[in-house]
């Protein structure tokens, strides 16, 4: 057996089971592994069916035996790069950030360098101290996450002992979190919340919606704080949960996603009234945890992104000019 070996599963086809495509039986009993992946895993031979090489295609008969072998990823190389990071606060424990939109939290297949990551690495290279080891080698420090054009606050733990603190709070939510957006559309109230369980999407593998297999409790309120007649608005956001892509699907799922977010909202969002749009307008602009040696409650807020401003100073003239207020 290689040592790359991670996981084997044998599974049986049921004589319940209807007719599909190997890669789409495997998606619904897997949803950890995206179509794609399992896809590449059948073509490059670690899948068998009656232990003979079969295409993603081939359709699945009641009594076959599939044995599926997951390797062990390889690991990233990750080098310190002098990336700029706008660092907001740092001690022994701890530094504090604000991310800028385009930089990727983390190496990741198609992003094996210029993350997140990597300048971590290399202001760690010019100032004293390291990066907590609990997230691995291709996590160092890292507690949360923002998505790719996310802009906003986040947390980086030095040590362990931060990083459990801090992931601990994240997972008891008591972590204050507020977030901005500018949506498409306008919300029916000012204020309410939306509560809707959340998971992989069965059909694309790279979304999360309500059509899952393992739904997961989430919560956002939402407020909104301008409105710019009926085409958009601008809304806090307090999430009650940290689901991945929770925000963009919630918004989505009451009729107004984020602007500049084709994912969840197509490509209405991405040009509205003739302003396009430059990315997904989400912006993490507030965090306040306990310090984890300290026990001081500590709370940062982030200015509104250049390009946000400039997406509603757009809005605002478009409704002036056509004279669409409430």
């Amino acid at each position: 057996m290689s040592q790359w070996i991670e996981q084997i599963s044998e599974l049986m086809v049921t004589h319940g089971e209807t007719s599909k495509r190997l890669d789409h039986f495997l998606a619904n009993r897997d949803p950890h592994c995206s179509r794609t992946a399992l896809q590449r895993l059948i073509e490059e031979g670690h899948v068998r069916v009656d232990g003979q090489l079969v295409k993603p295609s081939h359709k699945i008969k009641p009594g076959e035996r599939i044995l599926l072998t997951i390797p062990r990823p390889q690991p990233i190389d990750i080098q310190p790069e002098p990336i700029s990071l706008d660092i907001m606060y740092e001690d022994d424990s701890l530094l504090v950030l604000n991310k800028p939109a385009g930089l990727v939290v983390h190496p990741a297949p198609g992003h094996r360098s210029g993350t997140l990551v990597n300048a971590l690495l290399y202001h760690m290279t010019t100032s004293e101290g390291g990066l907590s080891s609990i997230g691995g080698k291709e996590r160092p420090g890292l507690v949360h996450r923002l998505d790719k054009d996310t802009t906003g606050i986040l947390v980086v733990a030095k040590c362990d002992e931060a990083h459990r603190s801090l992931a601990n709070q994240f997972k008891q939510h008591s972590i204050h979190r507020v977030y901005e957006a500018v949506i498409w559309g306008k919300p029916k109230t000012g204020k309410g919340k939306i509560t809707l369980s959340i998971g992989r999407d069965l059909k694309d593998r790279k979304k999360f919606s309500a059509h899952t297999t393992r739904p997961k409790e989430s919560l956002t309120h939402y407020q909104v704080i301008e409105r710019f007649g009926k085409i958009a608005a601008r809304v806090d956001l307090f999430p009650g949960t940290g689901r991945t892509h929770q925000l963009r699907v919630h918004l989505s799922a009451i009729g107004c996603p984020i602007l500049g977010d084709p994912t969840y909202g197509g490509k209405k969002v991405t040009c509205i009234e003739e302003i396009v749009i430059p990315r997904v307008m989400l912006h993490a602009k507030t965090l306040g945890f306990v310090h984890p040696l300290t026990q001081q409650l500590m709370e940062f807020h982030a200015p509104f992104p250049q390009d946000m401003a400039w997406t509603v100073e757009q809005l605002r003239g478009r409704i002036s000019i056509s004279g669409h207020v409430e």
